[in-house]
């Protein structure tokens, strides 16, 4: 009975896994940020339509029974938390959404699957697409409203859903990875 040979190049070395780790990472890195630039692009789009043409002047338009556009601007954060007449107010949450976008970003860097970092690229896309209307409008544009059954949610807009999306993809993953850890202990 003969032995089968095996090629040199058939037999996975260091050096190959380590390059197809890199270019795993920087597909992965790349469909995270083009992620983020998408949800920034749609959501300035958005806001720039709204504010622009939709509520010019400013009005209140009902779509369906529970569903408003109206112009509200946030001076604060996540539903006005935080909201103060300061000017310094929109500098520190505006500086403080980059430094998390940046920390995301690093996290980004890490990540070992496309799930994640789509997670993360939604996230920081929310976060600097509401930068960005803090640095340009001096708050951010909210318009979209909603209620029902008596509730009334805050007005919101493109970045806080891709925000919302993206913390619960987070959790998600989260939650998976902590299943798969506790299945491979003893």
């Amino acid at each position: 009975m003969a032995i089968p040979r095996v090629s040199a190049t058939a037999v996975p070395t260091p050096s190959r896994i380590s390059r197809r780790l890199r270019s795993e990472c920087r597909v992965l890195i790349r469909t995270g940020l083009s992620v983020a630039a998408a949800v920034i692009a749609l959501d300035q789009a958005t806001k720039t339509w709204i504010v622009h043409d939709v509520m010019s002047p400013p009005q209140w338009i009902e779509v369906t029974s529970f569903f408003n556009i109206v112009m509200v601007w946030n001076k604060g954060a996540s539903f006005g938390l935080f909201s103060t007449q300061s000017p310094w107010t929109q500098a520190v949450l505006g500086g403080l959404a980059v430094v998390i976008s940046i920390v995301l970003a690093i996290w980004m860097t890490k990540a070992r699957s496309k799930w994640l970092t789509v997670a993360l690229g939604m996230v920081i896309g929310g976060a600097i697409g509401n930068a960005i209307d803090r640095a340009v409008y001096g708050a951010v544009a909210d318009f979209l409203d909603f209620h029902a059954f008596g509730y009334h949610w805050p007005s919101f807009n493109v970045a806080d859903i891709a925000i919302s999306i993206g913390v619960v993809m987070l959790l998600f993953d989260g939650l998976l990875e902590n299943r798969r850890t506790h299945k491979l202990e003893p």
